[in-house]
């Protein structure tokens, strides 16, 4: 590891088979090298039981945030492809399922131990790393 991550790159996403059905968590890790390139510093691709897509969403935020911590960087981008997850960890939804309502605590307790994280939604089509370790997880199992 480098003595002092700047940034990270954060990709994740969560997935469920049936909605509910099999799911997992998927995300990469980057930070940005000396020639301004994407160097992998982490990345899981784990089943978390049944559950939905939403739920797998956050779990896989979750994760995500905690791996990125052990690098205590100064900026953390986090780039995910859920509009409603993206939306609600900015502020701009409220979360009324009671469900998601304590996974957005943890998420949010997570967000707290680092100094600064950045929301971007992207289209799905930039966020194929993530989903395919959601992918290899879920083929794994069913």
């Amino acid at each position: 590891m480098q003595n002092k991550v700047t940034k990270l790159i954060l990709y994740c996403d969560g997935g469920a088979r049936g909605n509910p059905g099999p799911a997992a968590i998927g995300f990469i890790i980057y930070v940005i090298g000396k020639e301004g390139e994407l160097e992998e510093l982490a990345r899981r691709g784990e089943t978390i039981g049944e559950t939905t897509n939403n739920v797998a969403e956050y779990r896989a935020l979750i994760a995500a945030l905690e791996t990125a911590a052990m690098f205590r960087p100064d900026v953390v981008e986090v780039r995910l492809d859920s509009e409603l997850i993206g939306k609600q960890m900015r502020g701009v939804y409220r979360v009324k399922d009671k469900d998601l309502q304590k996974l957005f605590v943890q998420a949010k307790q997570r967000e707290m131990k680092l100094k600064r994280v950045v929301y971007t939604l992207i289209p799905r089509a930039l966020n194929k790393e993530a989903d395919k370790e959601v992918n290899r997880a879920l083929d794994g199992v069913t």
